[in-house]
């Protein structure tokens, strides 16, 4: 903060000096008037410059001025934080400007810069000529009933899967991991690891966990219950990501639930909906959804960048994507065939989107239409190329909070607002506008420290905020975000084979992961074939550091019908193999030529043995997985 001489005759009441030839200037006093409510007097320096003779002309003209009635002179972005701290329920921006490490230097930085280029820039393309007071009622609605839509597909597509990847004859049975960790950690498990299924693991209960969360995702979408519906939701959906280990362990899962968690607070009161006469929409909370946004985005920029992989910084990361990216889609397949100039511009207009547009989010409306339709876009290119579960829906749907309803009633059918009627917009109550107001402090509070630790090791916050993220760890309320930190350059596949004698094999096929070559890529997502997603995972590492594998080939070995459903189809109908062995491939997508003329998608070459062949050992107790011969 600078230090200013005092002003030797004070005005009466606190003072606000702009310069009146700028309309931008004059447009964002009229906004800070209506929020001051008459405690403070604005008066252009052209008018008492020569009041205050303390003060440079060119100051004047470099930032705004304001004078307390007890001499103390601010200017710039403290001199703003100062004025709004005379409104109600504004304090809190100084505190954070006084007292949060870095928020003054970034807070005058933007300032200066926004001060310097108001005239040719920011007026234009980045701000309202003149200030209203925004509405988010349809925001607020569309955001709730497309978060249900998302609650509803997770449910759904994991109820499907949910007995072959964790229930008693699946891949990772849930009891077996319950049971392993509490006798190593013992009764601080519980903490450590939040979820229902501590009262029960049968097939039944993480059933009716899948069925309660897709009735429940129902009432949000029809409003009914909201708040209690999306306590309920997020307490659902933490509790079958715990027991589901490996296979929901993904960015969406966990972004899901800090959103899911938010919208708890975003939310309308009352059980029923209340269509005419809706309560104020909280911008607090709405500005912490902005934020989350921000992160997202932001963060999965940096990781690109900090992780040092030589592809993103010479922006030929995309060459490889298309090809090596999990489950990609035909769209993706033609697209990885354009020339690198095309991939390098895409890659370095993906940087532009993920560094640079995010902080739009904290300009004025033009700003964040802007930014709303960068996002889109990118998120649109993803979802063409490649099949990302529900993560680009929620994605979009964290992008909505960019939106007011004056911009969203330029979308909706007309039809639809008229239904609506005019609203009557009822206040929020006092109390919860301060339990909304400190947890957004709190949690915008931790997030930030979070970010911190990317770009530094030093832990600058008071202990206290180290202590908190730590003990909230478990829950996923806030959570670290960035994909393909480091591009994957090559694909390698496993192919399971089954087997009675040892000799013959027969492979296993997928639902949605390449295997037969003239099989092509396919749209899947929203829905997220979770074994699919894994055994990509795998490819890239072997049975040492995914064991679960292990799990899946001896449930292949016994025959289990749920871990078989996972599958396309079942090469063994009447009696399970003998025997079963994984094969490593490398695959690349084919050519334009090869396309044509062979009708195939992919090309592939034998690297060797993933996993060596193994078969079940009858034992008293159960059946055990042996390895009885290793291929050269």
């Amino acid at each position: 903060m600078k230090e200013l001489r005092p002003i030797s005759q004070p005005p009466l009441k606190p003072l606000m000096i702009f310069d009146g030839d700028c309309q931008f200037c004059r447009s964002w006093i009229e906004h800070w008037r209506e929020q001051t409510q008459g405690k403070i007097d604005y008066l252009p320096f052209q008018k008492v410059e020569h009041l205050f003779p303390e003060i440079p002309h060119e100051s004047f003209e470099k930032a705004i001025q304001f004078i307390m009635p007890d001499g103390s002179l601010y200017e710039g972005a403290e001199a703003i934080f100062q004025a709004l701290a005379q409104a109600p329920h504004k304090r809190w921006m100084l505190y954070f400007y006084k007292n949060f490490p870095g928020f003054s230097k970034i807070s005058e930085w933007a300032y200066q810069w926004i001060a310097q280029h108001r005239k040719l820039l920011i007026t234009k393309f980045f701000f309202r000529a003149k200030f209203s007071h925004p509405n988010y009622f349809l925001t607020q609605w569309l955001f709730l009933r497309l978060l249900g839509i998302i609650y509803f597909i997770a449910f759904v597509s994991l109820g499907t899967q949910i007995l072959g990847l964790v229930g008693q004859d699946g891949i990772l049975p849930a009891h077996s991991f319950l049971e392993a960790v509490k006798k190593h950690f013992g009764s601080q498990i519980y903490h450590l690891l939040p979820t229902l299924a501590w009262v029960n693991t049968s097939d039944v209960f993480l059933k009716y966990l899948c069925t309660a969360g897709t009735f429940l995702s129902v009432l949000v979408i029809t409003g009914i219950a909201v708040i209690p519906s999306l306590l309920i939701l997020w307490v659902l959906y933490l509790s079958l990501m715990i027991v589901g280990q490996a296979f929901l362990s993904f960015q969406w899962d966990t972004l899901l639930l800090e959103t899911g968690f938010l919208a708890v607070f975003f939310a309308p009161g009352g059980i029923l909906p209340k269509w005419r006469s809706p309560s104020q929409v909280s911008k607090t909370i709405l500005w912490l959804i902005r934020w989350l946004l921000f992160r997202l985005m932001f963060e999965s920029g940096c990781v690109k960048l900090l992780s040092g992989d030589m592809t993103w910084r010479n922006l030929t990361a995309l060459q490889y994507h298309y090809e090596t990216q999990p489950l990609p889609t035909w769209i993706g397949w033609y697209i990885h065939h354009l020339p690198l100039e095309f991939h390098k511009a895409s890659t370095f207009l993906m940087f532009v989107i993920e560094l640079i547009i995010p902080w739009l989010t904290f300009l004025g409306r033009k700003a964040r239409i802007f930014a709303f339709f960068s996002f889109f876009l990118l998120q649109g290119m993803i979802l063409l190329t490649g099949n990302y579960c529900f993560f680009n829906l929620l994605t979009l749907t964290l992008c909505l909070s960019l939106l007011d309803d004056q911009t969203l009633q330029q979308w909706i059918p007309k039809i639809f607002l008229r239904r609506l009627g005019p609203l009557s917009l009822r206040k929020q109550n006092s109390f919860v506008k301060l339990i909304r107001g400190t947890f957004a402090i709190f949690i915008f509070l931790l997030s930030t420290a979070q970010g911190f630790g990317l770009f530094s090791k030093s832990k600058p916050f008071p202990k206290f905020v180290y202590k908190s993220l730590h003990a909230l760890e478990p829950y996923h309320m806030i959570n670290r975000y960035g994909l393909f930190a480091v591009m994957t350059q090559k694909r390698p596949e496993i192919i399971i084979e089954g087997s009675q004698d040892g000799e013959n094999w027969t492979a296993y096929s997928f639902k949605w992961k390449p295997g037969d070559c003239k099989k092509g890529p396919s749209f899947v997502a929203p829905h997220q074939p979770r074994l699919d997603w894994q055994m990509w995972f795998a490819a890239l590492g072997s049975t040492q550091n995914n064991p679960w594998i292990l799990n899946f080939l001896k449930c292949l070995l016994e025959g289990s019908p749920e871990v078989l459903q996972l599958l396309k189809e079942n090469p063994f109908p009447s009696e399970p193999p003998h025997y079963v062995r994984a094969l490593l491939y490398q695959y690349h997508f084919s050519d334009l030529s090869e396309r044509r003329q062979k009708g195939i998608w992919w090309t592939r070459e034998l690297l060797g043995l993933y996993c060596p062949i193994l078969s079940l050992k009858s034992s008293e107790a159960e059946h055990e997985v042996h390895p009885i011969k290793i291929l050269q």
